[in-house]
């Protein structure tokens, strides 16, 4: 089954064209083969408009944009039930909605967000530059009321279920033991240095 209904579509789309060279030809299995001399831009372009029409169906509203492989594989396991749908809700008190795997991390979980903020950001604002890290080391996610804060964990095992919401949380990342930051290294060798 999978994606037949789409090569069917884009067959179809081929067999309406009037320039069209030579026929299309399919393998058993309905996977194109040939399809004539059209040029490669010219394909790319008929391409993106039938999935802008698809994308534009009412049922596949959950879709990103510019979808990637991994986006589309999220969603039908979501579809399956291997997936699961978070809500995400940030400090200003707006949520933003994501897919992960039953299986995801922590750092999958991550990298996730930093991906559909960016495209938030990016759609809104234009390029804006935020730094994950400075984010990462004051803030971190919370489900539950537990703070998530080792990235290895799958999410499962920390009670994290489909239609859960994590919540972004203040955290300070601690020091280990016996380092001091820049800010009190600098005042402790001031005060050794004054002392002299």
């Amino acid at each position: 089954m999978g994606l037949s209904w789409l090569n069917n579509l884009i067959l179809d789309l081929y067999k309406r064209n009037p320039k069209r060279k030579r026929k299309v030809t399919t393998m058993e299995s309905g996977d194109i083969v040939g399809t004539g001399d059209y040029d490669v831009e010219t394909k790319r372009e008929k391409l993106k408009s039938l999935l802008s029409q698809l994308l534009a169906d009412p049922i596949l509203a959950d879709v990103p944009k510019n979808p990637t492989l991994s986006d589309v594989v999220t969603l039908v396991s979501l579809e399956k039930g291997s997936a699961m749908r978070l809500s995400i809700v940030k400090l200003d008190g707006s949520s933003l909605d994501v897919a992960v795997m039953n299986s995801a991390t922590l750092k999958d979980l991550k990298l996730l967000i930093k991906k559909k903020v960016n495209e938030m950001e990016q759609a809104n604002m234009g390029h804006r530059h935020i730094s994950w890290k400075h984010v990462w080391s004051n803030f971190c996610l919370s489900c539950n009321n537990e703070k998530l804060l080792d990235d290895d964990v799958v999410l499962q095992d920390v009670g994290v279920r489909n239609n859960s919401q994590i919540a972004f949380v203040p955290y300070v990342m601690k020091k280990g033991p016996g380092r001091h930051s820049k800010r009190k290294k600098h005042r402790l060798f001031r005060s050794l240095h004054k002392t002299c």
